[in-house]
């Protein structure tokens, strides 16, 4: 059987590009709590002591864009400028204004908010039914977290990643071979304790021991220093960890980014609904692995296309499971919010730790086809 080895990796809420998402993603909450019709596309960038928060809005919302954003960074746990950011001083600009007509003529009557390409995935790999390389990343920095902001290991500061490279016989992962964890810390840590306190505290709190053997490499903070993080140690732009939030590589990506953007933009919602539509297929025993793309025309409503690769693991051939998933399922915008409820202020769940595998997410539900 073919040996091969898959990496994947996660970061925690603090690095730059997640303090944008989640910004972002606080916004359009915030307007949908008022306004279930608000129509969102926000992008945010961190800098030195900046923050940029521009894009469209419309809505009946009356919201405070500066609060929120310095809410967020509160939250995470930004508060020091001399080595990332501090929540009550950073300087916010906006630049926020309407729905294009253009952009709003297709929309209104119901068609897809953007042309593109979106896909789905799932394998059953885990009981997530995810890739377990991306799935453990995700846990890892979660904990990280975690153990950060109960003070757990309180030198730890907001910034993090972990990368996670899995082993495979064939189709199978079989072990772990390298864990790689960098953490932002205080300064005065002493590296050796470091090391010690998040392998027992975050690595061996959620990595299986079975993947793990005497040639299983952990490296933490190889560079041996990470003081300086967040906005001050590199910018950060909403959209920017596409393959962070969906399957860490393993499955292809249309290009389009979540956060920020309402449901009537399928860059995000037919994603989620493909992952949905995929996740079942394997859950219902069609396939052992599923990867689905669909295709959109600004304004219109109804896919271009639809394509299935199941990589021979199916027992039902791919025609008979795309009629499936034309009988069963809307892929209109509008059906597709319908479908998954996608009105409601849900968008600050998803943007840490990927948006797939929360059993809590409607487009991770598993019903019957």
């Amino acid at each position: 059987m073919k040996k091969y080895f898959f990496t994947s990796e996660s970061v925690t809420e603090g690095h730059p590009d997640k303090v944008c998402d989640l910004i972002s993603d606080s916004i359009l909450d915030e307007c949908l709590k008022q306004d279930k019709y608000s129509r969102v596309a926000v992008e945010t960038f961190v800098s030195k002591n900046l923050i940029t928060i521009a894009g469209q809005i419309t809505t009946n919302a009356k919201i405070n864009v500066e609060q929120i954003a310095r809410d967020v960074l509160k939250e995470i746990g930004y508060d020091n400028e001399k080595t990332d950011i501090d929540y009550r001083t950073c300087k916010i600009e906006t630049n926020i204004t309407k729905q294009s007509q253009d952009i709003s003529m297709g929309v209104d009557v119901g068609g897809a908010g953007d042309q593109g390409i979106m896909f789905g995935y799932a394998s059953d790999e885990t009981k997530e039914l995810m890739p377990l390389a991306i799935a453990i990343a995700h846990k890892l920095t979660k904990k990280l977290t975690e153990v950060r902001k109960n003070k757990e290991i309180e030198y730890l500061r907001p910034d993090g990643k972990a990368q996670v490279t899995v082993e495979y016989e064939g189709d199978i992962p079989k072990r772990i071979d390298t864990i790689l964890i960098s953490s932002q810390h205080l300064e005065d840590v002493d590296l050796e304790i470091m090391k010690k306190d998040i392998i027992e505290k975050v690595i061996n709190k959620v990595v299986d021991k079975k993947y793990i053997d005497k040639n299983t490499k952990i490296y933490i903070n190889p560079t041996g220093r990470f003081v300086i993080g967040g906005p001050l140690g590199d910018t950060g732009l909403t959209g920017r960890k596409i393959i962070v939030d969906t399957y860490g590589g393993y499955a292809r990506h249309g290009g389009g980014a979540f956060s920020g953007k309402d449901a009537s933009k399928v860059d995000r919602s037919s994603t989620y609904m493909l992952r949905h539509i995929a996740k079942n297929i394997v859950a219902n025993g069609y396939t052992k692995k599923c990867e689905l793309q669909v295709s959109y025309a600004i304004g219109m409503s109804k896919p271009l296309s639809i394509y299935i690769n199941c990589f021979g693991t199916n027992t039902i051939p791919e025609e008979e499971i795309i009629q499936k998933i034309e009988e069963k399922f809307d892929l209109t915008p509008n059906g597709i919010i319908e479908y998954l409820d996608l009105r409601k202020p849900i968008y600050t769940k998803t943007t840490n730790y990927g948006h797939f595998g929360d059993k809590d997410l409607p487009w991770e539900k598993v019903i019957k086809l």
